[in-house]
């Protein structure tokens, strides 16, 4: 034990981390570029959190990766939550990666034999706060999607509007990521059955059914629109093509929902703005609201766990809580109910 959990976090002290631990965290991140393939952004994050521990070390006189002990660690997670005068505190999230970076260094460190033993075995990373999903009303919803071309008026609209419309009723009646939705193929659509197959994330396939008014708007757009839009390309199998005649591109497909959203009166700044996201939420939560099952929605949106859907259901009890209080004659102290029977 070192007694380094009273140290400051050493910004600023001038004292350099020992050769030892410079070469023991190289040698971790050359394992995680070379072996594991991170990108350049979760390299260059990871890099960044082992510095400021090792400056930590640096600071409490350690020079070797087998003197830390766990509550070493653990003082060190907790001081980036807290901040200091060199550094403000970190949110939960970053944290949490930083924590994530120091154990695979201490793990790679034993594996290496480079340490006796894992000081980090029992470290935890610091838990997120639960951010609910955020999702639209029907009725906004709806206000969202009239903004741009309705499927009956086919006649009258540009072929970009047509596209638009398509997406976005696509989007809300399959529950499609973005990345699902510019990915999808004409061949995956089967209009007879109303049905899509999406690809989603780990490879893994899922078909879907498509609302009636997606199917109405598809038709519209791959009939009158598209055949024309793909003229300018190469030609390509996508479902949502560009003016150029290209695979729509996830940013374009965000910055037509930006357009629409504002248009409608929705946020587009801030916690509450509308995003791809926010359609794909508010399609479990109806589907929940409506009487669907937890399950059910979990195969519609693909996740590998149910878990993940639950998070759904708190949204729905959060608006069944409203309505109860709003309704319920004894909800609020000092609402009388009738004595009517």
């Amino acid at each position: 034990m070192t007694g380094s959990t009273t140290a400051p976090d050493g910004a600023g002290t001038g004292v350099e981390p020992a050769p030892a631990l410079r070469r023991a965290v190289r040698a971790y991140l050359d394992h995680l570029t070379v072996e594991r393939g991170l990108s350049a952004n979760t390299l260059s994050s990871y890099r960044r959190d082992l510095d400021r521990y090792l400056v930590t070390l640096a600071a409490a006189g350690v020079t070797d990766l087998s003197e830390v002990a766990e509550t070493d660690i653990t003082a060190h997670v907790a001081r980036l939550r807290e901040g200091d005068d060199a550094h403000p505190p970190l949110a939960a999230a970053s944290a949490a990666r930083a924590a994530s970076a120091l154990r695979g260094l201490h793990r790679f460190a034993l594996r290496e034999g480079l340490v006796p033993r894992d000081a980090s075995r029992d470290v935890r990373p610091p838990a997120p706060p639960r951010r609910l999903p955020r999702a639209l009303a029907v009725a906004e919803v709806v206000r969202l999607l009239d903004t741009v071309a309705p499927a009956a008026a086919v006649g009258e609209q540009a072929p970009l509007a047509l596209r638009d419309r398509a997406l976005l009723e696509f989007l809300y009646g399959t529950g499609a990521r973005i990345s699902e939705a510019v990915g999808a193929a004409v061949d995956d659509l089967d209009t007879e059955s109303g049905t899509v197959l999406l690809r989603g994330k780990g490879g893994r396939s899922r078909l879907v059914p498509v609302g009636g008014y997606a199917m109405a708007a598809l038709g519209a757009y791959l009939t009158r629109a598209r055949p024309a839009l793909v003229t300018a390309g190469r030609g390509t199998p996508a479902i949502f093509v560009n003016a150029r005649g290209g695979v729509l591109s996830r940013q374009s497909a965000w910055t037509i929902l930006r357009r629409a959203a504002q248009a409608a009166g929705l946020p587009v700044e801030g916690e509450r703005a509308v995003s791809p996201h926010t359609l794909r939420h508010s399609y479990a939560t109806h589907l929940l609201d409506g009487g669907a099952d937890v399950r059910v929605v979990q195969e519609l949106l693909g996740h590998a766990s149910v878990t993940t859907t639950q998070v759904y259901t708190l949204v729905t009890v959060d608006r069944l809580r409203e309505v109860y209080a709003t309704s319920h004659p004894r909800a609020v102290p000092g609402r009388s109910a009738s004595t009517a029977d």
